[in-house]
């Protein structure tokens, strides 16, 4: 690869790294890992835990708690302890 177009794509990467910094408190962190836990559990189980709700169904930080519950409910042993993982 040229030389400079590797200065380039090394000062894009930079610029990028430092304009998507951002600081979360420790509680929204969380929560924002909740989502995403849940949302992947949601799209994994959907045909033992979920299936009368639609696939592409946008889980949200309002969801995680009624995802947990359904995995406890109807999913086996594995889906119960990433429902247990996402209560708080």
């Amino acid at each position: 690869m040229d030389t400079n177009i590797r200065k380039y794509l090394q000062e894009i990467g930079r610029k990028g790294g430092k304009a998507s910094r951002r600081t979360l408190d420790p509680d929204t962190a969380r929560r924002m890992v909740a989502v995403r836990e849940a949302r992947r559990a949601y799209r994994r189980f959907h045909a033992q835990c979920f299936w009368s709700s639609p696939p592409d169904l946008e889980i949200g930080m309002d969801d995680v708690e009624w995802v947990a519950r359904q995995l406890m409910k109807h999913g086996g042993r594995e889906a119960w302890l990433i429902g247990k993982a996402l209560c708080p």
